[in-house]
């Protein structure tokens, strides 16, 4: 029997009885406190202790820990499994024999071989149960009644007097065998809940395996290609190499990390649901009514979905490239072009401007002004005080940095050509344009009225954004020492794009890159 197994594993070793307030051993066995006790006495003055169990050695009498956890399991079994199971129930009416019972009738109070079931009472009244000596949860502890009705108001089960007189006169009742099917219907919609969370969690782990393959490889084409740089530039540009493969490995190292633990806690779900599903399909299998009814499984109730987004990490070659080139550039210009196409010329279009813009001779800085323009009117000029650049990006890889004033709030990141200039929606809150927005010294990321707050403080005022259009990527970086990633975008894109900004009492200045 099932129990009886359970029984084997709860039994203390030395006194082959259920762990009384249980101990375990640094060796990791667990034994009754007093049955331990004693033996550790017995061995006092022999030259050392050991365990019974492995024969482990302690110079020193071992420190007994307490098992919390073994003894409620022990203490949950004894209460719920008395002593008779162990050697089975037998049959009351076979007195000359010991022929095991394979059905107990609650009614009778008397368990029942295969013999005597076919020659028992067929009546309703006679409920038969798996073979038990323990019928007190059978009747109603007040009128001593079996418990026929299930009552749905106050989810326990009762008898035909307590639904006719009693505290539950008047109250929506079922019959326990009605009750209970519905009970099972609804653990087996728990089970197939939890399996059905346990493979989407499972599939989560495989894409984020998949993932930090992809962040390997990427970083081990990025390390070759900073190799082979520096190959070409001798021994006096060894301190830039390593500062550049020292960045490389830290975000590969960082993003395989967020990985790494991102698994770890989508497994330590797998085993909770796992769990779940065990003490969901135990209740299933039990074919007592009560013990199931009386079972609220109110656990599966907890079950939380797995996030996605951007708390994995990725590696992030752009920036860094560009720190390699801002050191290089006089010795190795024709980099540039073989990994990101950067553009130093990338300026605004005034003919976009709102009129509470002002946009430098340069077409580098919009600032904010509260005295209006009065702008000629143009199909392309925004109501709002926004700006886009006149350089347009529709494929290729693209980085630019711009330099943020200390007050007031401001936007920066990218919109298609087609962006309504009409509408009073500021960018971020459309589809068609992606942001990384300031406000009240706050940071955000923004598309689509969709608004994510990052917990990240800024030391700078300065920050790059980096697009690769055919990947269909934006990130956003903190020019500090290191660079910093912010957030990154990840879609498809369909449209030409431009740089776009907007200010409010504030200014933003679009930075020359080196040549």
């Amino acid at each position: 029997m099932a129990a009886a197994e359970l029984r084997n594993e709860l039994n203390c070793s030395i006194c082959l009885s259920v762990y009384e307030d249980p101990v375990i051993l640094r060796c990791g066995h667990n034994f009754c406190s007093t049955c331990i006790g004693n033996v550790l006495s017995s061995q006092e003055g022999s030259g050392g202790y050991s365990c019974p169990e492995c024969r482990m050695q302690f110079e020193e009498r071992p420190e007994l820990q307490k098992n919390i956890v073994l003894r409620n399991v022990a203490e949950r079994f004894q209460s719920t499994h008395p002593e008779e199971e162990l050697g089975g129930i037998l049959c009351t009416y076979c007195i000359n024999s010991s022929t095991p019972a394979v059905k107990t009738c609650v009614l009778c109070e008397a368990s029942l071989c295969e013999g005597h079931i076919k020659v028992h009472n067929k009546s309703p009244e006679h409920v038969l149960i798996e073979p038990t000596t323990y019928l007190e949860n059978r009747k109603c502890s007040q009128h001593k009644k079996i418990l026929e009705f299930y009552c749905c108001e106050d989810s326990v089960c009762i008898c035909v007097s307590c639904r006719l007189d009693g505290t539950h006169k008047g109250h929506q009742v079922e019959l326990i065998e009605d009750a209970f099917e519905k009970k099972r219907e609804k653990l087996r919609n728990v089970l197939g809940d939890l399996s059905s969370h346990k493979a989407e969690v499972r599939r989560r782990i495989q894409t984020l395996l998949g993932h930090k393959d992809k962040v390997k490889r990427k970083a081990a084409t990025f390390n070759k290609k900073v190799t082979n740089l520096f190959a070409d530039v001798h021994k006096k540009l060894e301190a830039l190499e390593k500062r550049i493969l020292d960045e490389s490995h830290r975000q590969e190292e960082e993003a395989t990390n967020s990985v790494t633990d991102l698994i770890q806690h989508l497994e330590a779900e797998i085993d909770e649901f796992s769990n779940k599903i065990i003490m969901a399909e135990k209740l299933y299998n039990i074919t007592d009514p009560l013990n199931v009814l009386e079972d609220d499984m109110k656990g599966h109730k907890d079950l939380k979905g797995t996030r996605e987004g951007n708390d994995v990490k990725d590696l992030h070659e752009g920036p860094t490239f560009t720190s390699l080139l801002k050191g290089l550039y006089d010795i190795v210009n024709q980099v540039r072009s073989d990994t990101l196409e950067t553009y130093s010329d990338i300026v605004l279009e005034a003919d976009t401007a709102g009129n509470s813009l002002n946009v430098s001779k340069d077409l580098k800085t919009v600032s904010y002004t509260e005295i209006s323009n009065n702008y000629p009117t143009n199909p392309r000029r925004f109501d709002l005080n926004q700006v886009l650049s006149k350089t347009s990006f529709s494929s290729g890889r693209h980085y630019w940095e711009v330099q943020t004033s200390k007050a007031g709030s401001w936007r920066i990141g990218v919109a298609y050509t087609s962006i309504d200039t009409k509408d009073r929606r500021t960018i971020g809150n459309n589809k068609k344009s992606w942001i990384f927005r300031r406000l009240d010294d706050k940071y955000f990321v923004l598309h689509d009225d969709n608004e994510i707050g990052l917990k990240q403080t800024f030391s700078s005022l300065s920050f790059g954004v980096y697009l690769d259009y055919e990947e269909g990527r934006l990130s956003f970086y903190e020019l500090s020492d290191p660079v910093r990633h912010i957030y990154t975008f990840r879609t498809t894109f369909t449209e030409p794009l431009h740089a776009a900004f907007l200010v409010n009492r504030s200014s933003v200045t679009i930075m020359n890159m080196p040549h």
